[in-house]
Order: structure tokens, then C-alpha cells, then sequence
């Protein structure tokens, strides 16, 4: 290794949708960067995956290198993206991709997730999401209890209960695949869904379907002892 100038490399696996913050406080605990205080950068513009970083690295470096992945990955998917999205530019595929990202944590839903999220910016409904709330109240930190109907009803720049549109910002720093999915959802005709208790989705083209989908997962939530 001396004589061939190769170094050791050291992994930092930032997972997908948390923050900026978050993803900062995390390098902390590779030892083998330097702790140069580095600023927070914008929500939403690191690529989560791992990095291998050799011993001296500084944390702005590697965040530095972090996004421009992301920058690296977003032109390279733009030009393949669907026709006719309702998305306009790199940056509202962000935003609503780390919305997808925070919704689901299974793969194979990001495609559906995406889709209904689609057809509701297409005829100009509420996206309605959850995550979007907790961003509002604590900038992304978990609030580990079920969000108050004030919480619902009280209007911020990235509540989608409230604004007729995307969130000001992203709401974390989202996945190559969720970005995949905004920039090419799943051929879908549903308009909402909701938690089915098996950690995935129940997914609803009416209100009325959607509606017997929320009562079936409230009944669940009682079972539980959830509140």
C-alpha cells in the first residue's frame, strides 16, 4: 500500500430522509474525519449513500462531495424524465421527492407514492402529507406522538394540509430511487392512501374507498394502544 500510494478507505452511509442537520451530526461519529465545523447545508441537496473517505478528510469535504452527487444525479436523470409532469424544474423534483421519500419507507411503493402525488398536482389538490406537517413544527426532528389536529389546521410554508402546493423546501434529503419515482411515477389512477398496518400503504382512487381504508387503520391504531 506505501509503494503503491493507496489509502485506506473508511464508509459513511448517510441513509435516506434524514435532514441536512441530521446527516451532520451523524459525521461526527467517523473519527477519521475532521471536524471542521461545517456549516448546515440547504435541506434537501445531499445524496444519501455511502461514501468512502480516506483518514484526514475534513466533514465540509465530504459534504461537498455528498452534493454534488446529487447535483451529478438529478442532470443526469432530468432528461429522462416522464412528459408532461407537473414538476417544473431539479428543484421541485427534490422538494417532492423528499416528500416521497419521508412517506414510504418500502421500495416498491415509491413508484405508487409518486403517482398519487402526480395526479393530485395535476388537479390542483392539497398533497395532504403528513411529513409535511412535522417538518413545519420541528424542521424535520422526530416528534414522537400523533400530530394534533392544531398541528393539522395551523399553516406553514411546507404544511400540505394548508398551502395548495409543494412545501417551500425539501423536508429531508431524499434517495436516488424516490427520485426516480417523482421524475417517473407509477401509472396510477389513486388519489390518496393511508398506513394499512403492515408498514406499507392501502392506496384509494375515491374518498369513499379511502375513508373505509382510514377506518380500517384507525381500528388498528386503537388495537395497539396508539395514540
Amino acid at each position: 500500500q506505501l509503494a503503491n500510494g493507496r489509502a485506506i478507505l473508511y464508509p459513511f452511509t448517510a441513509p435516506e430522509g434524514i435532514t441536512s442537520a441530521q446527516t451532520v451530526r451523524a459525521l461526527d461519529a467517523i473519527k477519521t474525519l475532521v471536524d471542521d465545523n461545517p456549516a448546515i447545508p440547504a435541506e434537501g441537496t445531499l445524496l444519501p449513500e455511502t461514501y468512502l473517505t480516506p483518514r484526514g478528510m475534513t466533514q465540509s469535504a465530504l459534504l461537498a462531495k455528498m452534493a454534488q452527487a446529487q447535483d451529478d444525479l438529478i442532470d443526469e436523470l432530468w432528461d429522462k424524465r416522464a412528459p408532461n409532469l407537473p414538476i417544473k424544474t431539479k428543484a421541485e423534483a427534490i422538494i417532492l421527492a423528499s416528500v416521497v421519500e419521508k412517506e414510504t419507507g418500502i421500495g416498491m411503493e415509491r413508484d405508487m407514492v409518486a403517482g398519487v402525488f402526480t395526479n393530485r398536482l395535476r388537479l390542483g389538490m392539497r398533497l395532504q402529507s403528513d411529513p409535511t406537517i412535522i417538518y413545519g413544527i420541528t424542521q424535520g426532528e422526530p416528534i414522537g406522538r400523533r400530530i394534533y389536529q392544531s398541528e393539522i389546521d395551523r399553516k406553514t410554508d411546507w404544511n400540505t394540509y394548508q398551502i395548495p402546493a409543494l412545501p417551500k423546501t425539501p423536508i429531508c434529503n431524499p434517495g436516488a430511487e424516490a427520485i426516480r419515482a417523482v421524475l417517473n411515477p407509477g401509472d396510477t389512477d389513486a388519489l390518496f392512501f393511508v398506513a394499512d398496518g403492515t408498514g406499507g400503504h392501502a392506496f384509494a382512487k375515491t374518498l369513499s374507498e379511502h375513508e373505509r381504508n382510514v377506518a380500517k387503520w384507525r381500528k388498528i391504531q386503537r388495537e395497539r394502544g396508539l395514540r
